[in-house]
């Protein structure tokens, strides 16, 4: 079965939810896209009312606050929002990758695998009865033990890489802030739909199945370049995917072999093309799935405009499904800056979506600036 990359990036616009968008919560969203990064809880929130056919720039907010969406810890290693009954497949997977057992990563962060393990059955108890605390407080009642002590800066530290693989096992995520501070809880306590983490190979075939339904036809290299920046061990990798079976199907695209759900096959060859232009914000899904490296989304001449220093993710303008463009918001003006070669934009285009930009970030209006 051949298919084109126009097919493929159309396809995969439907099922995202940007073309055509949808009337769903937050939590249904967060949960075909695998997730939505939420290092920036303000992109977070972008991501998915972007995605809504009557944008609702409260939606984030409300189902985090129902207990429909947590903040945690996970793929990449990065803070996504996910569904509390999904969120144990994905962190078991990267629990799995056993970071912490690294060398590099003990000689890194001073801690040893007998020390996580010992955090893990502590933080589990602490937060066993529903409390939601601060950093602060969760650190000195750890530093109380003796077995942490010269632990408190790595602790302390707001890049919570010791804490990280208490949230992969499941005993840890983020609570709601004290003003400007975060809390931690634990999962289990805390939400009701929350089921417990699995072991990685049930858990595998729950998340390539999540992942091919939204950023499909893909390889075995890409899926693991989302999940954890290429660390699955290559002969586990295979098998995953091999024990899949006739679940998948091989597809070309532009004469380069990948996998699609055998489910969505026949939808994906009737598939026409998508011409049009989207405006997603920063660390958006849509990129962050198949990567910045992948030459059929992103020119790689233009990546460097797209993936900045830092690991910052640009806003972006997708045209016709390629990644043509990024803008920034300066007052009241969204400027766009195209990139050479890409091809002109269609300035009434554009305008309309700002309108629909512009209503996603709860302003009035944008003016339209293409530099």
């Amino acid at each position: 079965m051949k298919v084109s990359w126009e097919q493929v990036s159309a396809w995969r616009m439907q099922r995202q939810y940007l073309d055509p968008r949808t009337g769903h919560r937050a939590n249904a969203i967060v949960s075909r896209l695998c997730g939505v990064q939420a290092q920036v809880w303000s992109t977070a929130e972008l991501a998915v009312a972007l995605r809504q056919s009557t944008p609702d720039s409260n939606s984030v907010d409300r189902d985090t606050a129902d207990l429909a969406l947590m903040k945690t810890w996970a793929v990449r290693g990065t803070l996504h929002l996910l569904r509390p009954d999904e969120a144990g497949a994905y962190l078991s997977l990267m629990a799995d990758l056993g970071t912490w057992r690294k060398p590099s990563w003990q000689k890194a962060s001073g801690v040893s695998p007998a020390q996580i393990d010992a955090l893990t059955d502590e933080v589990s108890a602490i937060l066993d009865d529903g409390a939601a605390l601060t950093r602060d407080e969760l650190v000195t009642r750890l530093l109380a033990d003796k077995r942490f002590t010269g632990m408190e800066e790595r602790l302390r530290s707001g890049w919570g890489s010791v804490l990280k693989p208490l949230a992969w096992r499941g005993v840890l995520c983020h609570g709601p802030n004290q003003g400007t501070k975060v809390t931690f809880v634990k999962p289990s306590s805390r939400f009701p739909d929350w089921k417990d983490v699995p072991a990685p190979d049930e858990a595998a075939p729950a998340v390539i199945t999540s992942y091919l339904g939204a950023y499909g036809p893909a390889t075995p290299e890409a899926f693991d370049r989302w999940l954890c920046l290429n660390s699955t061990s290559r002969p586990k990798l295979r098998r995953w995917f091999q024990d899949m079976g006739e679940r998948l199907t091989e597809v070309e695209v532009e004469g380069r072999k990948a996998l699609i759900l055998t489910e969505h096959a026949d939808e994906l060859a009737a598939t026409a093309p998508f011409e049009g232009v989207r405006l997603l914000g920063g660390f958006d899904q849509y990129v962050l799935g198949p990567g910045t490296k992948d030459e059929l989304l992103l020119a790689p001449e233009h990546r460097s405009r797209v993936s900045r220093q830092s690991g910052w993710i640009s806003p972006i303008v997708v045209v016709d499904g390629r990644i043509a463009a990024v803008w920034e918001i300066t007052g009241q003006e969204l400027v766009v800056t195209a990139f050479p070669g890409a091809g002109a934009l269609a300035p009434k285009a554009v305008e309309e979506e700002a309108a629909h930009l512009a209503r996603a970030s709860g302003l009035a209006a944008l003016t339209v600036r293409l530099a």
